[in-house]
């Protein structure tokens, strides 16, 4: 009865399905989600569990992306032959416009909303103005769930784009709103993948590396679901891969589609590639034929090598969904990313306070680091996926002043840190490590170490689930302590 489950509930009455929303949580927690459905005769609420008897009157069950697979309730469904889908899927198989997916260990988010942003340009140079994921007005993303409001634009031309899923609205929200003109683009999550029967006609895997091995369990299974978004494509739709990222490259031999590709490294024959200064558009695209310049790298607003990447990505999916060069050039311009996505909070006597709180797995704390020449005092910590560290942590000791370990996983990042800092030879400079309990232990720690011209970064490698609802919570957590700090230099 979270966000997934309610707009499921919104939703199948409106096609004549009589819906059971049932939570784990107690009705007292759910007082919103039961005030929403009071005069809604279609729909049953059951608080409390799952109780099995539920399946006995059940033609379909659907889950919510956070919910594990391996529950009762959903194996005894499979047991029984009901059919096991979600809110994806009911989109994806309904939808009347073109889809462009987008997953990937990292970086969906930041493109989505960039794929989005160019796809407004495209039918509306004016609507920047009233784009959901402006820095005006950038929402927040629940891990693997999402949360922020609408992502559509009305186009002068009657051309509308929608931007939701793992970011922005559960689309069966707008489905009723959306024309076979209009463009939809979608971001989806393993999670969400794991279900999924229809792919989208434009699929892309940014890159695959170690990520919610919690869930999944191996790396195989985890790649197995991210395989999902291209592997029911039909030979004449488009799927795109990251060149530069083995796991993503190795998947493009299985698209029964045509394929595409964005790289930093290769001049490839169709996507987007970087010649020298300039992002560059060829093949599956809006400029099917020559190469074409989009833009030179220095219009990119976004810190850090992982960045142009996700930039790159954007220009391949919305060349190969019509979107001309242009109007690329334009979103580039103005895109200045996403909120808790290495967002600047506040400079206060010389530091630099940078929130990261989306860096969920090691990988992308060590994008992070890449993005910074300047001494680093870490925030690291949160609640594990079975992930590891080893990489991040030798990045961190050549990057790091200080390395300040939080929350649930914070003793462990802690220790590894030492038994790194016993491998190095005498000469070599120390990093200092502090282990607190949580996020304002760890931020005024950090006012403490840090020197004018560093940056005070939160990068936590773990979820927020040890301490907080989502990461956008512990982000929100992040900038209140940090704004404390600049009112009380002001008073």
């Amino acid at each position: 009865m979270a966000r997934q489950g309610r707009a499921l509930g919104r939703w199948l009455p409106t096609i004549g399905a009589r819906v059971t929303l049932t939570d784990a949580r107690p009705a007292e927690k759910l007082t919103d989600a039961i005030r929403e459905f009071a005069d809604h005769d279609h729909v049953t609420i059951v608080p409390g569990g799952h109780p099995l008897d539920l399946l006995d009157d059940c033609d379909l069950l659907c889950v919510s992306g956070g919910v594990p697979l391996t529950i009762p309730i959903i194996q005894a469904a499979l047991a029984r032959g009901i059919r096991v889908a979600n809110d994806a899927q009911l989109f994806l198989e309904r939808c009347p416009a073109p889809v462009i997916g987008i997953t990937g260990s990292a970086g969906k988010t930041t493109t989505t909303a960039l794929v989005g942003a160019m796809c407004r340009h495209w039918t509306d140079s004016s609507s920047e103005n009233q784009n959901p994921y402006s820095p005006q007005r950038r929402g927040e993303r629940r891990e693997n769930q999402g949360e922020t409001g609408e992502g559509q634009k009305q186009a002068a031309t009657g051309r509308k784009t929608f931007v939701g899923g793992n970011i922005g609205d559960v689309l069966l929200d707008v489905l009723p709103q959306i024309a076979p003109e209009d463009r939809v683009v979608m971001e989806l999550s393993s999670f969400q993948l794991d279900l999924i029967t229809t792919s989208p006609p434009i699929a892309t895997v940014l890159n695959l590396t170690p990520n919610h091995l919690d869930r999944h369990g191996t790396m195989a299974a985890y790649r197995a679901a991210k395989a999902h978004i291209y592997a029911h494509q039909t030979p004449d739709q488009i799927a795109v891969f990251g060149w530069d990222d083995p796991n993503a490259h190795d998947m493009s031999t299985e698209a029964p589609g045509r394929v595409a590709y964005f790289s930093m490294r290769e001049r490839v024959t169709s996507g987007a590639y970087l010649d020298g200064a300039h992002l560059t558009v060829i093949g599956a695209s809006a400029s099917a034929g020559d190469p074409v310049i989009v833009c030179p790298r220095d219009s990119i607003q976004l810190r850090g090598d992982h960045n142009v990447l996700n930039v790159l990505a954007a220009c391949a999916m919305a060349g190969a969904g019509g979107v001309p060069p242009e109007s690329m050039r334009a979103a580039i311009a103005s895109f200045t990313g996403e909120a808790h996505r290495m967002e600047p909070v506040a400079t206060i006597n010389g530091v630099t306070w940078i929130n990261d709180s989306i860096a969920t797995a090691p990988e992308r704390v060590s994008a992070a680091l890449s993005s910074y020449n300047e001494p680093i005092v870490l925030l690291a910590g949160g609640r594990d996926k079975d992930l590891p560290w080893k990489a991040m942590i030798a990045l961190a000791m050549q990057t790091c002043r200080a390395v300040i370990a939080f929350g649930e996983y914070g003793p462990q990042i802690a220790a590894q840190m030492q038994r790194a800092q016993a491998e190095q030879p005498d000469e070599a400079e120390r990093v200092r490590t502090i282990t607190v309990s949580g996020l304002a232990e760890a931020v005024h720690a950090a006012k403490a170490i840090a020197q004018p011209g560093d940056v005070v970064l939160l990068s936590p490698g773990g979820t927020s689930y040890d301490a907080y609802q989502d990461f956008a919570a512990r982000g929100q957590h992040f900038r209140d302590l940090v704004q404390a700090l600049a009112t009380m230099r002001d008073q």
